[in-house]
């Protein structure tokens, strides 16, 4: 199989919510790199740098993963895309309020915002939905979604 025919068709929006998703993950690795090198501060005892340095790994490809899945059309990827766009504005919120480092928090904050704007436009939703052309979100949503729609070609298939 070609890697042409292992992308699905989706929108430029999930896409580019794919691309935007990718950064934070793409950060925490930087961040892991720094906590290795030892600029990140202490690390004398009470420190665990390497549990540190495992929880970014483990959170890092998690959110690789989900950035990787939408930007090759794959619509398990549209929740945990949600989930990561809400944590950067909660991320967002709290570095720019309490944390007193707007600077930071507004642009995280507003990362989250495009993201979930991008995956919640028409297109987006059509695409999770594996609408047809011509058909409501309603029918589709019916239907199964891109689920049922996936069933129904197979049945034709096994026909």
């Amino acid at each position: 199989m070609s890697f042409a025919d292992k992308i699905s068709p989706a929108p430029r929006e999930v896409r580019l919510a794919g691309v935007v998703t990718a950064l934070p993950g793409l950060a925490m690795l930087v961040f892991v790199v720094i906590l290795l090198a030892g600029i990140g501060g202490d690390s004398g005892p009470g420190n665990n740098i390497i549990a540190e340095v495992g929880y970014y790994l483990v959170i890092s490809a998690g959110t690789l993963a989900c950035a990787t899945g939408l930007v090759l059309g794959k619509t398990w990827a549209r929740s945990p895309g949600v989930v990561v766009a809400l944590l950067l504005i909660g991320v967002g919120w709290y570095t720019g309020g309490p944390g007193g480092q707007p600077l930071f928090g507004v642009p995280v904050g507003l990362l989250g915002v495009l993201v979930l704007v991008l995956l919640f436009r028409r297109p987006s939703r059509a695409w999770a939905l594996g609408m047809e052309e011509g058909e409501s979100e309603e029918e589709a949503a019916r239907r199964g979604g891109a689920a049922g729609r996936a069933a129904r070609r197979e049945r034709a298939d096994d026909s």
